[in-house]
């Protein structure tokens, strides 16, 4: 198999980018990539300072603006001053095992901003996407579990680690029920997911939580498993350009996923449950007040 490099993204004039979180980590070099190719790429990002900054060690055509992922607010006003078609909409951003927290709207910090605001962004700017979502998760998944009787931890010791599991695989749920809504709608967007295996970023390495374990093998693993966020950036750029299925998972195709070229990988039975997903939506649809926006025109079976 050819390995994935940037230097086999096609030339991407023309073509318009958002990518969330896009001013460190997987974020910053994804966007750095689509936008050395023509890319026009839009750094949705909290902070506007960090995201200008990114910017700048950057080459092509590039907008930042503000979007906080915790704050369905800022969701529903970046998605209303949003009036251009988009091609591939990245959704990257995330936290990782925190203490704690809450959105601006109550919900747990994690399960807020990585799966409840892309989940409204998505939606909200639905109509204007002519190519791709992309979202990423993580090899998390395979130990997450959603507990739809207290998804936002307000009765349950909190566990931030599994918080962050729950968070990521809510995202593939969202992944394939998004697919799924898509055929129904007739719409030829495609929904797909992807993952950075164990990439040295700052999501990784640093929490502040510092009593974590995570925290306490990063040092010792991070260096020798790790890959750098360049290469953890591949996969996303796999499956926002690579011809792939609507509701594919890339992820790297070393040792554990840890590491290595992209490629389609596995994911967990319960990533696969389309019954488990639908009832996620239904959930998220509650949970944030944003709806499916497109029209169903046929019946898309799980």
């Amino acid at each position: 198999m050819t390995t994935f490099t940037p230097a086999q993204l096609p030339d991407l004039t023309g073509r318009t980018f958002v990518i969330t979180g896009a001013n460190s980590g997987i974020g910053r070099s994804a966007a750095r990539a689509v936008a050395a190719r023509g890319a026009r790429v839009v750094l949705a990002v909290r902070d506007l300072a960090k995201g200008r900054a990114a910017a700048e060690t950057m080459t092509g055509d590039l907008d930042v603006r503000r979007l906080d992922l915790a704050d369905l607010a800022s969701v529903r006003t970046f998605a209303e001053r949003w009036t251009e078609p988009i091609d591939v909409l990245i959704n990257n951003a995330g936290l990782m095992i925190p203490p704690l927290g809450r959105t601006a709207d109550g919900f747990e910090l994690q399960f807020g901003t990585n799966h409840l605001g892309h989940f409204a962004l998505t939606n909200l700017l639905l109509s204007r996407i002519r190519g791709r979502v992309v979202t990423v998760s993580s090899g998390s998944h395979q130990v997450g579990r959603i507990d739809f009787d207290d998804p936002n931890w307000e009765r349950r010791s909190y566990r931030p680690f599994a918080a962050y599991a729950q968070s990521k695989l809510a995202n593939l749920l969202f992944t394939a029920e998004l697919q799924r809504r898509l055929i129904g709608a007739g719409s030829a967007v495609l929904a797909t997911a992807a993952h950075p295996g164990m990439a040295a970023t700052n999501l990784l390495g640093h929490t502040e939580n510092r009593r974590s374990v995570l925290t306490a093998v990063n040092r010792a693993f991070l260096s020798r498993f790790s890959q750098s966020e360049e290469a953890g950036a591949l996969p996303t750029l796999y499956a926002a350009v690579a011809d792939v299925p609507g509701g594919s998972y890339a992820g790297p195709d070393g040792f554990l996923q840890g590491r290595g070229a992209p490629k389609l990988v596995g994911r967990s039975r319960s990533a696969r449950d389309d019954a488990l997903a639908r009832r996620l939506w239904t959930v998220s649809e509650q949970l944030t007040g944003v709806t499916f926006p497109l029209a169903v025109t046929t019946t898309a079976n799980g």
